[in-house]
């Protein structure tokens, strides 16, 4: 132990990369990189770890914890040990997670659960997530019709109530029903019973989108439409999203809007 950090609170930064390489990344969030002691990162691209690497020489990739047959939460738990072992010995830690460390990362909100509880110096800070860039590139407003998102396997295990009349955002659909969480590659009978679901309350011939986020600047997104009842034989990796816009138009309270109108004078 550094004879300068020792019996001193250690302190944890908690950011997020962005999607795309170099540019979804705050200067707050850089800047947490660039002067800590050590960063520890979990990012979805090797150009990302080699860019992280040249902001700040000590550099740790926290992919290593994946294993073949480990179990997901096996691995973010000890990618959160790992993490907390050097907060915990006197170092300012900048733990780095693909996109926004907030979004669909159990890691990084258990990170800051066990810091604040163990009373260590904290921050959480954003990174452009694959939502924000999903707005973009399909051009949907959330708030014109509304927005709902679910991750696949929790939307299938749990009785959800959709309303087809807003968008539906399904993520990870590749990964649909995977209870044991050990699968890193997509399972078309698993799909197939995601898509059986959705199809209750959509028709087959539904057209759906399957959404990747460009991470390269080079690189365009990927925006495929396929029919609902065709998503078990499309193409899939880890980071698709399923996106589903409204297969009904939305219906008028009018009861609710002549309420309105009594309060404000207006009938």
């Amino acid at each position: 132990m550094n004879a300068m950090n020792k019996g001193k609170p250690g302190q944890l930064s908690v950011v997020g990369t962005g999607m795309m390489l170099g540019a979804h990344i705050t200067p707050i969030a850089k800047s947490y990189v660039e002067e800590a002691d050590i960063v520890f990162a979990s990012v979805s691209h090797s150009a990302t770890e080699t860019w992280l690497s040249s902001l700040n020489s000590n550099f740790v990739s926290l992919q290593q914890h994946y294993g073949e047959g480990r179990s997901r939460e096996d691995t973010y738990q000890l990618m959160v040990n790992t993490v907390l072992e050097a907060v915990r010995l006197g170092k300012r830690v900048c733990a780095a997670f693909y996109g926004h460390p907030g979004v669909f990362a159990w890691a990084p909100h258990e990170l800051v659960r066990v810091a604040k509880a163990d009373n260590l110096n904290v921050v959480f800070e954003p990174g452009i997530s694959a939502e924000d860039c999903l707005y973009t590139d399909l051009g949907i407003d959330p708030g014109e019709v509304g927005c709902q998102h679910f991750a696949a396997s929790q939307f299938m295990y749990h009785q959800r109530r959709v309303d087809s009349s807003a968008y539906l955002v399904i993520w990870q659909p590749a990964m649909a029903g995977d209870l044991a969480m050990t699968r890193f590659e997509p399972d078309t009978r698993y799909i197939a019973l995601l898509a059986e679901l959705l199809m209750e309350t959509y028709p087959a011939d539904h057209q759906v989108l399957l959404y990747e986020a460009a991470t390269l600047p080079f690189a365009d997104p990927r925006a495929d439409r396929v029919h609902l009842g065709e998503l078990a034989s499309a193409e899939m990796a880890m980071h698709t999203t399923l996106v589903i816009p409204p297969s009904e138009k939305l219906k008028r309270n009018h009861k609710m809007i002549e309420r309105i109108k009594a309060i404000a004078g207006t009938a």
